[in-house]
């Protein structure tokens, strides 16, 4: 196995509450997983049902992957696990409803085959019956899959009911199947096709079809890693389950589950419960929720590829208590590479406690919000795209520093709350300090129920063409960067005519139709901005460093521009400036609200939608 990334460095012991008051947006985020006073974890995932809101976190929003890994139990990896004498190898041929070895650690009874000391064990050829692991003794167990099929009418396909580690290999270049029960007889506690109570490991780079007939495809009580091969997987409840932990560094995954997709949910132990994706190809379509885990959903390398609950399209036929989340975390969900692709009929990145994402590219279509972090949403770098949402990003702290975001919504488009309700509230803010935001909204495009702050940065708004709503809702300081935001006049705002650095708000006669160009012009005839717009708008506030209080500013229609666009908005610099007739003017500084304004000026959750967090 290739270690894609430092492994964990320790354990720790973590406190926390559980509780149904709001959380305070400015606490620290947990690192890793937070549990309540009783020692369990703070809340639990799962395809129905609600998890408890943390109330009392230590998680630090701008946290790394490295640094969330260090205070997560490690994957059971041993490198030297992947290199073996084939001259060791005992070779257990499959045949019907029996087996032939000259194995001494292997016992055959009819359909059963027993392994009961560690060893590797070659097996081939295909078992009407079942494959059992319960060895007592310390070492590794290694099954090496060479073409096996293995279909049990009565239980698991391959049970381990006792091992020190075990580890199942897929032979280069063989299709290996296995299948198990649609029932089970009283005390038979497994509950997957391949059945764990020992850390399970997959590698190789052959092939493995499995069927999950009663609950699960793959499960094991401790914990799951994916180190290779080309795993097709059809569960009847979750596809891989990995109670502890479940930890996919490569190989090919294709999950189809009626459940979860792929799962962690250790709810005894603060550095357990966690899914971690460091490389491979994933997959997934599920019932209920693509990734899900009690603590962390942590992914720094390899391609994801996920459907949940039927995509945001199915989102009207998901029952209240349903959870069709595409990647959901209890504590963290943290992207910091490779390429995320989900379309959940519910949010597509959900976490009860902190959103980061911090590199890599993703792609979000939702059927709810696009991203929800219930503490904390910080956005430090890489692509971010949603492109079907009802709110793109919901959260009590958002902050917007690095990358590139761009937001497509049916009500806000970021949205600071804190899902209380309340019209304005100290403990939510909106930060933006770098990176490009470009938000298309048809309800607030940016949204705060406390304080809003824009230091750094271009943000590029089309909100809405209704005037129930505004392209910016809040009150808004602005020290820094550049602000574009155009939409409807009757709910118009404006940062602060006080601020730092200086705003002008101009209302033209009419409306700018969708797809005109229009330059923002000085008095003196210097163009600062060029814009395209993708929708129709009666308003549009500019702030820059080039903005002068006091000065007049012209919107005109047509003219040029140069270099590259970004939300239909290029720079003065360059531009020619057009000879048409002002389409509206207005001092610099001098701006007032056409509508409410203030802090949750735009309606508290957004244009009537369901609360934050109304599904679980």
């Amino acid at each position: 196995m290739n270690e894609q990334h430092p492994a964990p460095r320790s354990r720790r012991s973590l406190r926390f509450a559980i509780g149904a008051a709001p959380v305070v947006a400015g606490a620290l985020v947990l690192a890793g997983c937070a549990t309540a006073a009783d020692g369990t974890a703070a809340g639990s995932t799962g395809s129905t049902g609600s998890t408890e809101t943390v109330a009392a976190v230590d998680v630090d929003p701008t946290i790394t992957a490295a640094a969330a890994m260090a205070e997560n139990e490690a994957p059971p990896i041993e490198e030297a696990d992947d290199t073996w004498d084939s001259a060791d190898e005992q070779a257990v041929v499959l045949d019907g409803d029996t087996a032939t070895t000259d194995a001494e650690g292997v016992s055959v009874s009819g359909g059963t085959v027993t392994i009961t000391a560690p060893g590797t064990y070659r097996l081939s050829g295909d078992l009407a019956g079942q494959v059992v692991v319960d060895s007592a003794d310390e070492g590794l167990v290694r099954i090496i899959l060479d073409d096996a099929s293995i279909v049990s009418d009565t239980s698991a396909a391959i049970a381990v009911a006792a091992a020190d580690r075990v580890q199942l290999v897929l032979a280069d270049g063989t299709e290996n199947s296995v299948q198990d029960a649609s029932t089970r007889a009283a005390g038979d506690e497994s509950d997957a096709a391949i059945w764990s109570k020992a850390d399970l490991v997959i590698a190789g780079d052959g092939s493995l079809e499995v069927t999950g007939s009663v609950n699960d495809g793959i499960a094991s009580n401790d914990g799951l890693v994916i180190t290779g091969g080309t795993i097709t997987l059809d569960a009847v409840d979750d596809g891989l389950r990995g109670k502890d932990l479940l930890y996919v560094a490569g190989g090919t995954l294709d999950v189809m589950a009626g459940g979860d997709g792929l799962k962690s949910d250790d709810e005894e132990d603060a550095t357990r419960g966690y899914v971690a994706v460091a490389g491979g190809e994933v997959s997934v379509d599920a019932g209920g929720d693509g990734l899900a885990a009690t603590t962390d959903v942590l992914v720094w390398g390899g391609t994801l590829d996920v459907t949940a609950g039927g995509g945001a399209a199915a989102a009207a036929d998901l029952a209240e208590d349903a959870s069709a989340k595409g990647l959901k975390g209890g504590v963290l969900v943290l992207v910091e590479g490779g390429s995320v692709v989900v379309d959940a009929a519910d949010d597509a990145v959900h976490s009860d406690n902190t959103v980061h994402l911090a590199d890599g590219t993703l792609a979000l279509a939702s059927g709810d919000d696009g991203v929800h972090g219930d503490v904390a949403v910080t956005v430090s770098g890489g692509a971010t795209s949603i492109v079907e949402s009802v709110e793109g990003i919901e959260g009590a702290a958002i902050t917007i520093s690095g990358g590139t975001t761009e937001v497509v919504s049916s009500d806000d488009g970021l949205n600071a709350s804190d899902g209380s309700g309340g019209e304005g509230t100290a403990n939510t803010s909106l930060l933006i300090s770098g990176g490009t935001l470009t938000v298309d909204a048809a309800g607030d495009g940016l949204d705060s129920n406390g304080t809003a702050t824009i230091t750094g940065g271009t943000t590029i708004v089309a909100g809405p063409t209704n005037s129930g709503n505004g392209a910016l809702d809040g009150s808004f300081d602005i020290t820094g960067g550049v602000l574009l935001a155009a939409g409807a006049a009757g709910m118009a705002v404006a940062p602060s005519a006080d601020a730092d650095q200086a705003t002008v708000l101009v209302s033209v006669s009419g409306t700018v139709a969708a797809g005109d160009t229009v330059q923002l012009v000085a008095d003196d005839g210097t163009v600062l901005a060029t814009y395209t717009a993708p929708k129709q708008y009666e308003t549009l506030a500019f702030s820059s460093a080039d903005v002068v209080n006091g000065t007049t500013y012209s919107l005109v229609s047509g003219g040029t521009s140069s270099g590259s666009a970004i939300g239909g908005y290029t720079a003065g610099d360059g531009a020619t400036a057009s000879t048409s007739s002002a389409l509206g003017s207005a001092v610099a500084g001098e701006q007032v609200s056409e509508g409410m304004g203030g802090p949750g000026g735009g309606g508290g959750q957004g244009g009537g939608q369901p609360p934050s967090g109304g599904r679980p």
